[in-house]
């Protein structure tokens, strides 16, 4: 009976150091680019069609 304790422990520490990995490594920076892009975007069209170019005005 303990070795399949065991043997679900490893599969699930092994499991959870894979979701950290793919966390940590993939998904947390492909958010993070998409994220300041995507808010870079809002701000360029936001200055293309409504508020114009940064600067003094007139």
């Amino acid at each position: 009976m303990s070795d399949v304790n065991s043997n679900q422990g490893v599969e699930k520490r092994t499991m959870e150091w894979k979701s950290f990995l793919f966390i940590t490594v993939i998904l947390f920076p492909v958010l993070s680019v998409a994220f300041v892009g995507g808010y870079g975007f809002i701000v360029w069209m936001l200055q293309v069609f409504f508020l114009g170019p940064p600067g003094v005005h007139g």
